[in-house]
C-alpha cells in the first residue's frame, strides 16, 4: 500500500501475570518481618496496649487519678518495643511496672501479657540460670496476688495452678526455642569454620603443589642445562680438531634438549585436564643407566652398581630416587671441579629400606652449599621427606663429597 510505513506498527500480546502460589506470600512476609522486627514488635505492642485502653479504667481504685491505668499500661507494652536488643532490661521494666500495678492495689489489665511475652523472650534469649530467676520472680508476683498483696484480688487455687502452670509452660517454649536457636547458631558456625578449613587445606595443598612442581622443574632444568653447557663447550672446543667427537656431543646435546623439553611438557600438561602426555610415564630407577651414560658422555667419570635384590617401588618412590640420583650427578658436575676421576651411584636394596648413595672425589661444594643452603639440597630433603625417609650430605674426610638418602620400602613405607 502506497506510503505505508510498516515500521510503525506493533506487534503486542496480552500480558499475564505470573501466578501468585501462597507459598510466595508467606515467603515474603516472612523475608520482611526479619528484615523489620522492631516493626513487628511495636505492633504488637501497640495492639495490646489499644485493647486495654477502653477497660484499663475499671480496674483503677477509687482516689487515684484516671490517667494511672494509662501510665502503667505504657510500663507494660513500650519496653517490649526493645526486647530483641535488650532481654533482660525489658523483662526488668515490664516486672517493675506490674510491680508498681500490684501496690497501687490495681487488679489484672489485659496489658498483664506483655509480662508472659517477657518471661518468653528472656527464656528464648538468656542463660538457663537467668530465665529460671525471671521464671521465679514472675511466679512471685502471682503469688503475692494470691496472697492479696496491695490489692483486694484473691485468686482461687484453681487460678493459681492455671497461672503458675502457665508461667512454667512459657518458660519451657522459650527455653526449647533457645536451644534450638543455640543448636542452630552452633551448626552455622561449625560450617563456617569448616569452610574456612577447607579453604586453609586447599591453600596447602595448592602450596604443597606448587613446591613439588618447583622441585621437578629445578631438577629437570637445572641437570639438562648443566649437560648441554659441558657438551656444548667441549664441542665448540673439539668442533675442528675432532669433527667427529663434536658431532657425537652435540648428538647428545639433542637429546638431552628433547628429554628436557619432554619432561617439562609432561609436567606442566598435568596442570591441564584432558591434555594430551598427561600421563606419560615419569622417570625411574629403570631410567637411571640412560642417566648415568648421558653424564659419562659428559665426560664424568660415573660408575653405577645395585646391591641387594631390586624391589618394584611405588610410582612416587621411583621417581624421587632418579631426581635424587639426576640432582646429585647436577650438583658433582658443578661443584667437584675438574680433577674428581670417580663419581660412584649405588643403589642398595633391603628388605626395609632403600638407600641412595652418590659420591665423588673432587673438591666438593662450598661451605654454604654443603650446610644446605643450595636450592638443590634443599629439594632432595624436601623430596625424601615426603616419602618418610632421611637424607644426609657432607664432605668427605679424604676429599668430594657424599650423598646418601634412605627411603623406607615394605611395610615401613
Amino acid at each position: 500500500m502506497p506510503g505505508y510505513d510498516r515500521s510503525c506498527i506493533e506487534f503486542s500480546r496480552p500480558f499475564y501475570p505470573a501466578p501468585l502460589y501462597a507459598g510466595d506470600v508467606i515467603g515474603a512476609v516472612g523475608s520482611w518481618k526479619r528484615k523489620h522486627p522492631h516493626v513487628i514488635d511495636a505492633a504488637l505492642a501497640a495492639v495490646v496496649f489499644v485493647y486495654n485502653l477502653p477497660v484499663q479504667g475499671a480496674y483503677v481504685p477509687g482516689g487515684l487519678p484516671a490517667s494511672t491505668g494509662v501510665l502503667v499500661s505504657i510500663g507494660l507494652c513500650a519496653p517490649y518495643v526493645v526486647r530483641r536488643d535488650f532481654p533482660l532490661a525489658t523483662f526488668g521494666a515490664t516486672i517493675a511496672a506490674f510491680a508498681v500495678q500490684l501496690t497501687l492495689g490495681m487488679g489484672f489489665l489485659p496489658a498483664d501479657v506483655m509480662l508472659v511475652f517477657a518471661l518468653y523472650n528472656v527464656a528464648v534469649c538468656c542463660q538457663r540460670r537467668v530465665s529460671i530467676a525471671a521464671a521465679g520472680a514472675v511466679a512471685l508476683c502471682v503469688l503475692l496476688v494470691a496472697a492479696g498483696w496491695g490489692s483486694e484480688l484473691f485468686l482461687t487455687v484453681i487460678d493459681l495452678v492455671t497461672a503458675l502452670v502457665l508461667i512454667v509452660s512459657v518458660w519451657l517454649w522459650g527455653s526449647t526455642i533457645g536451644i534450638r536457636r543455640a543448636y542452630v547458631a552452633s551448626l552455622q558456625e561449625r560450617a563456617v569454620q569448616l569452610e574456612k578449613e577447607r579453604d586453609s587445606q586447599a591453600r596447602i595443598a595448592t602450596a604443597k603443589e606448587r613446591a613439588r612442581i618447583a622441585r621437578e622443574i629445578h631438577d629437570i632444568v637445572s641437570h639438562s642445562l648443566s649437560v648441554v653447557v659441558v657438551l656444548a663447550e667441549g664441542a665448540a672446543l673439539s668442533v675442528r680438531s675432532d669433527p667427529d667427537r663434536a658431532e657425537q656431543q652435540l648428538k647428545i646435546v639433542e637429546g638431552t634438549g628433547r628429554s628436557a623439553l619432554a619432561e617439562m611438557r609432561r609436567m606442566l600438561d598435568v596442570l591441564r585436564d584432558g591434555e594430551p602426555g598427561s600421563h606419560a610415564p615419569q622417570p625411574g630407577v629403570a631410567q637411571l643407566e640412560k642417566l648415568v651414560a648421558d653424564a659419562r658422555a659428559s665426560g664424568s667419570p660415573v660408575e653405577f652398581a645395585v646391591h641387594g635384590t631390586p624391589q618394584e617401588l611405588p610410582a612416587g618412590t621411583d621417581l624421587a630416587v632418579y631426581r635424587i640420583v639426576q640432582e646429585a650427578l647436577t650438583n658433582t658436575r658443578k661443584h667437584a671441579g675438574p680433577d674428581v676421576t670417580r663419581v660412584d651411584v649405588q643403589l642398595c636394596f633391603s628388605d626395609q629400606d632403600l638407600e641412595v648413595r652418590v659420591r665423588d672425589d673432587g673438591r666438593g661444594p662450598a661451605a654454604d652449599d654443603a650446610s644446605g643452603g643450595g636450592h638443590g639440597l634443599v629439594g632432595m630433603r624436601e623430596r625424601v621427606a615426603a616419602y618418610g625417609g632421611a637424607l644426609r650430605t657432607w664432605p668427605r674426610a679424604d676429599g668430594g663429597f657424599e650423598v646418601v638418602a634412605t627411603l623406607p620400602l615394605g611395610r615401613t613405607a
